[in-house]
């Protein structure tokens, strides 16, 4: 009984080690029964466990499906260690985009930054370090085929594409499409963005319930405050007035000093 019980344990150390060199990758899999808010999950010649936390909360999951999951973890658990999965980390979109766009698995474009509310909406800043790569378009394919198919394995959750950029003020415009024609004003020593939408723009740019403007804060790591841009007309009359403040204050000045 000692020796099966020492055969078992190095059966199971080496699947463990085989399954911590894929750490970050995706992984097929059936489930299997559910323990507690926890999922059992076999993977072939092992069961994981997918936590509650790591779950897509408006997924509703059953016995025998099978799914798709992000290899996340290898765990110390109370009974030795644990396979951590998961669907509603931010990676397991990046690792789904590797899979479904070619130029993403070859590194001709990079997924450089994903936010993530998982199972309503993504937001996945891609640029290229190929000439003639158009990484947006890479990653929504012809008629939008690549990004939904992302979208299907996700269960319908909605999936931003949005240009890199190293220009700050552009990233966070681009960050809060679909909404357009912003104007961005930084102050950069606090991370604080202030973004002007025309009105029309408004509620896309602050999207709903607040969701656009807080997923573009976690992608670009920046406080951003939307507000509506005044009319052409009202910002001309806002800067005369500013400048007839300041000759106002200049003349006085002037005066003053005559005396």
């Amino acid at each position: 009984q000692v020796i099966h019980q020492k055969i078992r344990e190095a059966e199971k150390g080496a699947i463990m080690d085989e399954f911590s060199g894929r750490v970050g990758t995706l992984i097929s899999g059936m489930i299997l029964r559910f323990d507690g808010s926890n999922v059992r999950v076999d993977i072939g010649r092992t069961e994981a466990i997918m936590p509650a936390s790591e779950r897509i909360p408006s997924e509703r999951l059953s016995a025998n499906q099978r799914l798709t999951f992000l290899l996340k973890a290898i765990e110390e658990g109370p009974k030795g260690k644990d396979i951590i999965l998961s669907r509603a980390d931010p990676l397991f979109v990046e690792k789904l985009f590797a899979r479904e766009v070619p130029e993403v698995a070859s590194g001709s474009v990079i997924v450089k930054m994903t936010a993530r509310e998982a199972g309503v909406r993504s937001k996945v800043a891609v640029f290229s370090n190929a000439s003639g790569v158009d990484p947006v378009g890479s990653c929504v394919g012809q008629k939008g085929v690549r990004v939904q198919a992302v979208t299907n394995e996700l269960g319908g959750e909605r999936v931003d594409i949005v240009p890199w950029s190293e220009n700050t003020k552009e990233l966070i415009a681009s960050s809060l499409s679909p909404a357009e024609n912003l104007s961005v004003i930084l102050d950069e020593e606090n991370k604080i963005a202030k973004v002007f939408a025309p009105e029309e723009m408004l509620s896309l740019a602050i999207g709903r319930e607040g969701q656009n403007v807080r997923l573009a804060a976690k992608l670009t790591g920046y406080r951003i405050e939307v507000e509506p841009s005044l009319p052409k007309k009202a910002a001309k009359t806002k800067k005369v007035k500013k400048v007839i403040k300041k000759k106002s204050a200049k003349k006085k000045i002037e005066d003053g000093s005559k005396k």
